[in-house]
């Protein structure tokens, strides 16, 4: 929310909320979880779960998408897309003025988030005219550490047997406490 109040005023009502996590390999993603598809349908409930949340919070429903930094490796193998300068370069041409960069997938000011976002993708907003802010990421804050100690008494009583309530936000639920055999694992090391 302080990302967005810091949008000039004129800009506020209209910015769009682009949500950043790292990119993975397309078959990293079609593997993860039991279904397959774990880590972007996790990305984008969280960010179904925000914007629905802001759009209470300010009373204007804001457009809202998923996008991607950090991309690596062979430029041969996909990887999840868009990039998030990309998306940007997009936006521009779509008339979009306004953008607030949401990094859903990272918990703190690491690298990655002071290069990718703080520094690549601001010069691209910058050059485009897209007048841009970066949410904070969790950090230290209260809430946050709250919520990971929650977690781990709720793991900690499920090891011991107990039955405990699983809080979640969202329409993925709550996930599951221990990979099944084979889980995650690239097909191929399956069927070895």
């Amino acid at each position: 929310m302080a990302a967005l109040a810091d949008l000039p005023e004129d800009l506020r009502t209209e910015a769009r909320l682009v949500f950043v996590t790292h990119s993975i390999p397309t078959t990293m993603n079609d593997e993860s979880g039991p279904e397959g598809g774990a880590y972007l349908t996790q990305h984008l409930d969280v960010a179904a779960v925000v914007a629905a949340r802001v759009a209470d919070a300010t009373g204007v429903a804001r457009p809202h998408e998923l996008v991607f930094c950090s991309r690596s490796g062979s430029p041969h193998t996909p990887w999840l897309e868009p990039d998030v300068n990309d998306r940007l370069e997009e936006l521009a041409t779509e008339g979009t003025r306004s953008v607030v960069m949401v990094p859903v997938g990272f918990v703190s000011d690491h690298m990655e988030v002071v290069y990718d976002l703080d520094t690549e993708a601001m010069a691209t907003a910058e050059r485009l005219g897209i007048e841009a802010r970066r949410a904070g990421t969790p950090g230290v804050d209260a809430r946050f550490v709250r919520a990971l100690r929650d977690l781990v008494v709720e793991r900690a009583a499920t090891e011991r047997g107990e039955e405990v309530p699983r809080p979640a936000v969202g329409s993925f639920g709550p996930v599951w406490d221990c990979c099944a055999p084979g889980c995650c694992l690239p097909k191929a090391a399956v069927l070895a």
